[in-house]
């Protein structure tokens, strides 16, 4: 009986915590696809307002903000596809996949850094992790 109780208590347990991973999976999917509609809507005060404070900080306005993604991820800027891979914790930091399609159609994996900030997922940074390949 006493191993019945401590198998339930811990399904209990992973349940919620995998519950917790789909709240959290959805509600940061929405804040990366909201600010790349941001993007293609030429909306920078918008999608500035999805950067993290430490990146607003950096940037320090919406125009510069928006001239670093047009040039530095113009993957991002205008994709002609989004999709989501996995989410991952390492060492305390949340990490989306996206998958971009750009105008070209080549293909691009970015690892984007999530953040708390005041109970919204806010964006930290994004790493390009695949080079598209290139043809001969």
């Amino acid at each position: 009986m006493r191993g019945f109780m401590i198998g339930l208590i811990m399904a209990a347990l992973f349940s919620g915590a995998a519950l917790a991973q789909t709240s959290d999976n959805a509600e940061i999917q929405g804040t990366i696809r909201s600010q790349i509609d941001a993007f293609l809507a030429d909306d920078l005060d918008r999608a500035f307002g999805y950067a993290s404070p430490t990146i607003q900080g950096l940037f320090g306005s919406a125009g510069n903000f928006g001239k670093m993604v047009q040039q530095g991820y113009p993957m991002v800027w205008r994709p002609d596809d989004v999709r989501f891979g996995s989410l991952r914790q390492i060492e305390g930091n949340m990490w989306q996949q996206v998958i971009v399609r750009d105008g070209q159609g080549m293909t691009h994996v970015l690892d984007y850094q999530m953040v708390m900030q005041d109970g919204e997922w806010r964006i930290g940074g994004v790493q390009i992790l695949q080079q598209p390949e290139v043809s001969a």
